[in-house]
């Protein structure tokens, strides 16, 4: 159970639901109500996949390089504890990501377009989450079971992601950019320490197998 919940956390810290739903009004602004639910639940279905296959394939293609489970894990938590500092100290992802739509011309972009960036890519499914699911379903330390119990975990993550942005203007309403950037920066304090678990661990494995 207390794997279940750290593997939750870890998946919400990443995917960040709330610190999307900004991005989301930015993208959905114009659209009626019938296209932002579309777009909606085309970011959604459009993240589970491009995640479904970082845990399918992502470790496949790294061992292909022949890259250490031990430097992955290293590397893998260096990458999520600076992205954790980015969600820390930086402008704090709505502004940024709203910033990236902004370099967009809207007047030629289409609902699908934006459903795939700025908001399905890189916001809801983030390099950051990209990175997590690929360590959270490692195949030298969990089994196919474990997999999927961290697959479904992660399509819960993004029920959920779902769920808030159809209702994305009342909770907006009631927290505003600040309130997310709060949690936003919240959820990069505990993806830090994760991070640093992971980096520790990887220390560990290698100095463990070199023995």
């Amino acid at each position: 159970m207390h794997d279940l919940i750290q593997q939750f956390i870890i998946l919400w810290a990443v995917i960040d639901p709330i610190g999307t739903i900004p991005v989301f009004l930015a993208v959905a602004a114009g659209y009626t109500a019938v296209q932002q639910r579309k777009l909606a639940l085309f970011a959604i279905v459009t993240s589970a996949g491009v995640l479904l296959f970082f845990i399918i394939a992502g470790q496949l293609l790294l061992e292909s390089m022949n890259i250490a489970l031990s430097a992955f894990q290293i590397a893998g938590g260096i990458v999520l504890f600076l992205f954790a500092l980015t969600m820390i100290f930086g402008e704090g992802k709505p502004q940024e990501e709203k910033e990236l739509l902004a370099q967009q011309d809207t007047r030629s972009s289409s609902p699908v377009n934006h459903a795939i960036f700025p908001l399905a890519i890189p916001s809801i499914a983030s390099p950051g989450a990209m990175m997590a699911v690929v360590m959270l379903t490692d195949n030298h330390r969990f089994e196919v079971m474990e997999q999927g119990i961290t697959a479904g975990l992660m399509l819960l993550v993004l029920l959920i992601t779902f769920i808030l942005l159809l209702g994305a203007t009342f909770i907006h309403r009631l927290i505003g950019d600040a309130g997310a950037s709060v949690i936003s920066r919240v959820m990069g304090l505990i993806l830090a320490a994760v991070a640093t678990n992971s980096i520790l661990e990887g220390i560990k494995t290698y100095f463990a197998l070199s023995v």
